[in-house]
């Protein structure tokens, strides 16, 4: 975890030092080009394209956005810890990312997502986060010497308590026996296949909505393959997004005549309503649309 005060003190420990750390929020500029010895001693401005060409004034190089790195924090720093994302962890619930040491310490004592407050999960929180390998590739990308330094730091740690340091995970290349079966696996496969974590199919049936209600889209979508694991949350929020409903309107789930429960997963709702729940295969929900009850005020 990689915390600001420790990465303010970076910035100073390397003044003058070969890589010099670039995380002041309005030094680093998102530009492919870098000024060379003579621009700096006042000459010509000239520029290193990445083919090793100059580029003189007046090229397309000049037309570059340039962005200072702090327009970019909120998408790149942890809301916890304030520090740069550190082995970014994304909670599927509502997609807010966090370092992951930090958000598995925040679950210890609450079960809502820090940013939006959100219920991850009843019980279990840590059930529904994911890394966020792409998300952490890029923080790594704009601040070059972060990774570098996360794993001096990690080094340090562990050798301060005589323990083995672990080493990243190199991925060995297939035999020629193992390429020949892919190649043939490949060959055999159909244009489009079902990966086998989508176990469940459902089929939505939409049964209407309350009066009053009246700026939704239809649902074109009816038939869906999803993951077991998803739950009846998931599915509200797509039937959200596709029929653009508005935030004050309900959506009440429907498996034969039982009223299903946000968390409940596909699979806990497949596995307990058994043959009642299927058709042709399908899980079949229904849905409608309703206001919310009124709160009734005490006297």
């Amino acid at each position: 975890m990689v915390l600001l005060g420790w990465q303010q003190r970076a910035r100073g420990d390397n003044v003058g030092k070969k890589k010099p750390c670039p995380f002041s929020g309005t030094g680093l500029v998102m530009s492919s080009s870098t000024p060379t010895h003579d621009e700096e001693e006042g000459g010509t401005p000239v520029s290193n394209s990445h083919d090793g060409s100059q580029n003189k004034p007046g090229s397309d190089s000049e037309d570059e956005p340039k962005l200072p790195l702090n327009q970019f924090y909120p998408y790149i720093r942890c809301a916890l810890c304030c520090g740069f994302l550190i082995d970014a962890t994304t909670i599927t619930e509502c997609l807010h990312t966090f370092c992951k040491s930090c958000i598995v310490k925040h679950f210890l004592y609450s079960n809502r997502c820090p940013t939006c407050s959100i219920v991850v999960h009843q019980t279990q929180p840590l059930y529904n986060i994911r890394p966020d390998r792409q998300l952490q590739d890029i923080v790594y990308k704009m601040i070059p010497c972060l990774e570098e330094l996360e794993r001096e730091q990690m080094c340090s740690f562990y050798k301060q308590r005589g323990l083995e340091v672990p080493k990243p995970a190199v991925a060995s290349p297939p035999g020629p026996a193992v390429l020949r079966r892919q190649k043939k696996d490949m060959i055999n496969q159909s244009v489009f296949t079902i990966p086998p974590e989508l176990d469940v199919s459902l089929l939505l049936e939409f049964v209407g909505a309350e009066e009053g209600i009246n700026n939704y889209k239809p649902l074109e979508r009816r038939y869906v393959r999803v993951s077991g694991e998803a739950t009846i949350r998931h599915v509200e929020l797509f039937i959200r997004r596709k029929m653009e409903l508005s935030p004050t309107c309900q959506v009440d789930v429907v498996c034969g005549d039982h009223l299903l429960d946000q968390y409940q997963s596909l699979r806990d709702v497949q596995n307990s309503l058994g043959e009642e729940a299927l058709q042709d295969g399908l899980l079949v929900l229904h849905f409608g649309l309703v206001l919310p009850s009124p709160v009734l005020s005490r006297e």
